[in-house]
């Protein structure tokens, strides 16, 4: 690590000769009537710089050469705008640009500039940063909705984390995505606010996102205390004042059926009213017997854009789903994790049993206001409130080859309430430019889980399950007759948090300081709150417009929810990340790559308290973990027609304190130490087959460690090494497309589990399967 940070040290040191003198080009898009509009695509011709306008019809592209250019605007179904602009002495030129509605066509509109849509120059408004992705002393990877259909995802359980370096799923729960990176669960971000909780909410169905921003290592600066490994971020459709809709059927293994449609427009006639509406059902099975996942989503959204300046956002998600009992996906031996004498459709529910029903409700404001041409404040609250009320399918155990099934109640409650208010502006002071970012943060979790009731209801032989035998009295009976809050067990946590940021760039804007603080007050159940300041130090330097290398130390602080066995209140988790990186636009900026190597420190961390094995219902807060890591990652347009996501992670995670001495020096169970992903689309641009596209991916992982399953050392085997082949082919027409994606090619059983005293459990993937997706444009 010391090696790696003086050749960083190096590299800023000797950069300056290298760096070419160079401005930007900014302004605004509005229509004909005068309204911004969000999301237009704008470039430079005949380069490959290009952005994309955000909510208020803004843009900025940096890194310019001096000379004369041509300003490119498009967007679907308006007509493209082109206007000259003159860049000299490195200075910012400035351009206004109106556009007006296309009648004649509505169809997309290729950015030549910048064809790939893989790649994304900028985060999104709900990271709050004004800063490009190049420019900022942090690794942060974007999955753009562009990626999500070429690979049919549905949800963010399925292949989200093939995308970026390092990420896995762990305990494959239906509608739950617990994704881990760089040494432990990684937390849940719905439009820049936390939304993580123990269970819940509902992992975001797709049809309803434009994109996921995977930001790395900790960013308490930036959004709510979160994991020092990083979050996700989920950023939902929202209107874009173009008339437009597209609609999607998708029919596959399993007995899935599936639609979607989105509209996109105007509530009045002036453009001040717009919105966005997306609508999803779904049936699905999986290749194991009875299971079943149906699903219905709602999500419109109405902007409110009262002058150019000043916009509230409403948007309200309802999630629907009724699927199997929890747990049925758990395969079990008496003898060894993936015994190969269990079929891989083997289950332990039955087909006569209850389903669990799930109902996520959300709903989200957004206020914005731009000051003036430099300052902007930005409002958000959110209320999401999550109720399941089921059954959890787990074993009592086995006699001979025979396993006791069990299964108890599982009923959950949870709400989150979060509010924030924050300023972002640009102050000149002298040859130093700083970009501000200042705001107030907080945050209210409660969630009851009900779990008190369960019992036996059968028996069944793992190499020979005979189903079909269990009479309706055989199952517990429920006592739902109280409201869950009387009966079920309350975790509670609360948290403010005061933050301020500097970002000092100097010599033109090539040299960026990061200066942060965020003071946090954290309460938990009835405990005292803890107070707690943690610090972030950034620092970027542009060695030309296409290469820029970082370093950064920032701290963690982490709120628990609940308590242990003799009910003390869990503390927050404190933690700290040092990484240095280096990130490269490749062909004018076509396909970028982004290499990182980090440590992070994480104390207080919850491990079973041994007291209560092997219920585990309770946690001991005595662990400490240190994870070291080099994350690799690209992505982009190699050349015409050819995209590519590509990555690859090495992940050192181990524990370093515990209850006892067993598990020290031990691989943090749920991580993968190496962890490879490939994507191609190469998509015909011309000639006899043009819009023929192929698709082909791979994905890797080994040296992988146990689930959480019994956690000890003697007990530990490796999990084994997983290689998995998909692959597509599309055809697009100019308002039409089909595509047939082909999942698990090579029918690899794919395998992830652990040991669970004196029985092991685990799940496998589906065999070779496959989706045919058609949709249309209108």
């Amino acid at each position: 690590m010391n090696r790696i940070l003086y050749m960083f040290l190096f590299l800023l040191l000797t950069a300056g000769a290298l760096h070419a003198q160079t401005g930007k080009v900014t302004g605004t898009v509005k229509s004909n009537d005068g309204q911004p509009v969000p999301f237009v695509n704008v470039y430079l011709k005949g380069t490959s710089k290009g952005v994309m306008t955000d909510a208020n019809g803004n843009f900025e592209i940096t890194g310019v050469k001096d000379g004369t250019y041509t300003v490119v605007a498009s967007s679907v179904g308006l007509q493209t705008i082109t206007q000259s602009v003159d860049v000299t002495g490195g200075q910012s030129a400035s351009v206004a640009i109106a556009m007006a509605e296309d009648d004649e066509e509505l169809q997309e509109i290729v950015v030549t500039a910048n064809p790939s849509q893989h790649v994304t120059d900028y985060p999104s408004v709900s990271l709050r940063l004004k800063t490009p992705l190049i420019e900022t002393p942090q690794n942060i990877q974007v999955v753009s909705g562009q990626v999500l259909r070429e690979q049919a995802i549905f949800d963010m359980q399925e292949g989200v984390t093939r995308n970026v370096s390092g990420a896995s799923r762990s305990d494959h729960w239906e509608n739950y995505a617990r994704i881990v990176m760089r040494g432990s669960r990684v937390a849940s971000f719905r439009n820049g606010m936390d939304v993580t909780t123990s269970w819940g909410p509902m992992t975001e169905d797709m049809s309803m996102v434009e994109r996921i921003e995977f930001v790395k290592g900790p960013a308490g600066f930036m959004l709510a205390a979160g994991e020092p490994s990083g979050f996700y971020n989920v950023v939902t459709k929202k209107p874009t004042g173009i008339t437009k809709g597209e609609m999607g059927m998708t029919i596959g293994s399993f007995g899935t059926y599936r639609g979607t449609l989105d509209f996109d427009g105007k509530l009045s006639k002036d453009g001040k009213v717009l919105y966005r509406l997306n609508l999803m059902g779904q049936e699905k099975g999986t290749q194991r017997k009875f299971e079943y996942n149906n699903r219905v989503s709602v999500a419109p959204v109405v902007k409110f854009q009262f002058n150019p300046t000043t916009s509230l956002t409403a948007e309200y998600n309802l999630q629907y789903a009724q699927m199997s009992p929890l747990g049925s996906s758990y395969a079990w031996s008496p003898t060894k994790v993936y015994d190969e004498r269990v079929a891989d459709d083997f289950t332990t529910m039955e087909a006569n049993m209850s389903p669990t029903t799930i109902r996520d409700h959300s709903l989200m404001l957004t206020f914005s206001h731009s000051l003036d041409e430099n300052w902007k404040f930005t409002s958000q609250l959110a209320y999401l409130r999550f109720s399941q009320e089921g059954e959890s399918l787990w074993p009592t155990g086995f006699a001979g080859d025979t396993l006791i099934r069990g299964v108890g109640i599982w009923d959950v409650l949870g709400t989150v309430k979060v509010g924030q208010f924050f300023l972002n502006g640009d102050v000149q002071t002298g040859a130093v430019k700083h970009r501000i970012l200042a705001g107030i943060d907080m945050g209210s979790k409660d969630v009851y889980n009900d779990y008190s009731t369960s019992g036996v209801f059968g028996k069944l032989n793992v190499y020979d399950p005979q189903y079909g035998f269990v009479p309706a009295s055989a199952y517990p009976v429920y006592d739902r007759s109280l409201d869950i809050r009387k009966r079920g067990l309350q975790s509670t946590s609360q948290y403010s948090a005061l933050y301020v940021q500097d970002e000092l760039r100097f010599l033109e804007e090539k040299l960026r300081v990061t200066l942060a603080a965020r003071y946090t007050s954290a309460k938990n159940m009835d405990q005292d709150a803890d107070d707690k300041v943690t610090p972030r130090i950034g620092l970027s330097y542009s060695i030309n417009s296409l290469t820029s290398v970082y370093a950064v130390y920032d701290e963690s602080y982490l709120p628990q929810t609940g308590n242990n066995r003799v009910g003390e209140a869990y503390v927050p988790v404190e933690a700290s990340n040092k990484e240095i990186g280096i990130k490269r636009e490749w062909l004018g900026g076509r396909w970028t790559a982004t290499v990182s190597v980090y440590e992070i420190l994480k104390d207080k961390v919850l491990v079973p308290d041994p007291d209560q094995l092997p219920t585990q219902f309770f946690s001991v807060q005595l662990g400490e973990s240190r994870t070291r890591g080099f994350e690799f990652d690209i992505r982009g347009q190699l050349f015409e027609g050819l995209d590519i996501t590509a990555n690859y992670a090495y992940t050192d995670a181990v524990i370093t304190e515990d209850v006892s001495d067993d598990l020290v020096d031990q691989q943090v169970p749920g991580t993968d130490k190496n962890i490879a992903n490939v994507w191609l689309n190469y998509r015909f641009p011309a000639g006899p087959v043009r819009g023929l596209g192929i698709a082909a991916g791979v994905q890797h992982a080994s040296k992988r460690s146990n689930w959480y399953g019994q956690w000890t050392r003697a007990n530990d085997p490796d999990m084994p090494d997983i290689t998995r082949f998909d692959g597509a082919v599309s055809y697009q027409f100019t308002k039409m497309s089909v595509s047939v994606n082909v999942n698990n090619i090579f029918d690899t059983k794919l395998q992830s589990g652990a040991p669970y005293y004196g029985m092991y459990y685990w799940q496998t993937e589906p065999m070779r399967n496959y989706r045919v997706t058609i949709g249309y444009k209108f």
